[in-house]
């Protein structure tokens, strides 16, 4: 009788921190470092670490395998992706009439994402300007006083950036009581979250003068014809955050500053 030479399946085996596996596909050999919902992060000897699906086949000493995860059960309180203690069932608040405006929409994700639980619990609103050329029209149409407090976030913001010249003019016009506005070093939130997150060690140099989000897609090796692909690389990058550990602290800060400005005691709720 001929033997079966059907391939064997791959074997089960449980997943550890330090194993070493190859991923089948690209042949990229490391360390187990880090393991989401959705994805595990191998570093090679060299330090170079690449994300790729959990589901996936991979090849250890004894041939081909798939990774089983042990639930964790929490052990005491439970944190937001903020690090903050998370409130469970909270009840729904007031909001405040203070509110954090920021550049665009990834802006807007990436705040819900990771601070939206701590948020919603003190009853703050995130706004979209949809440029940073909008700020001063919007705060116009907000009318920010002491009680009712605007905490802007910029990209870029940056010694001589047009950024910077923007929040020098606003500030003037509104006032540090009524308005606090920070940002990010970096051209565009995407830099905000830490390169390895996405199996690089750190994000590519876009010469000046070409489309900046277009020009990452197009290094990383990914689609960049139309805006429909630059809206899917971004939901790529905000899928690979899990929590404020995934951002840069530049980030992080600037965010949890204008929190705290805008729910200071009397900041006053609408």
């Amino acid at each position: 009788m001929r033997a079966d030479r059907r391939p064997r399946a791959p074997r089960q085996v449980t997943a550890s921190r330090g194993m070493w596996l190859e991923d089948a596909v690209t042949s990229f050999y490391g360390q187990l470092v880090a393991a989401d919902r959705d994805t595990i992060t191998l570093q090679d000897a060299d330090g170079g670490r690449r994300a790729f699906p959990r589901q996936g086949t991979f090849l250890d000493d004894n041939g081909a395998v798939t990774l089983v995860f042990r639930t964790a059960k929490p052990k005491g309180p439970v944190r937001s992706a903020s690090g903050s203690f998370l409130v469970k069932d909270a009840p729904a608040r007031v909001a405040r009439a203070g509110r954090i405006f920021v550049e665009g929409r990834h802006d807007a994700e990436l705040v819900e994402k990771v601070w939206g639980h701590d948020l919603r619990v003190e009853g703050v609103a995130v706004v979209y300007l949809e440029g940073a050329d909008r700020l001063d029209e919007a705060l116009a149409e907000f009318e920010p006083t002491g009680t009712r407090r605007a905490g802007v976030l910029l990209d870029h913001l940056v010694r001589g950036s047009k950024e910077s010249r923007i929040a020098e003019g606003t500030m003037q016009a509104f006032g540090t009581d009524a308005v606090r506005i920070t940002g990010h070093p970096y051209v565009d939130v995407w830099q905000a979250v830490r390169p390895e997150r996405l199996g690089m060690r750190q994000w590519p140099e876009i010469p000046r003068g070409q489309s900046w989000k277009h020009g990452i897609c197009a290094a990383l090796g990914w689609p960049n014809d139309d805006q429909a692909d630059i809206a899917n690389a971004w939901q790529r990058i905000l899928g690979q955050v899990r929590n404020w550990n995934d951002l840069e602290p530049a980030m992080i800060g600037r965010v949890e500053e204008l929190i705290d400005f805008v729910t200071e005691p009397d900041a006053g709720r609408e």
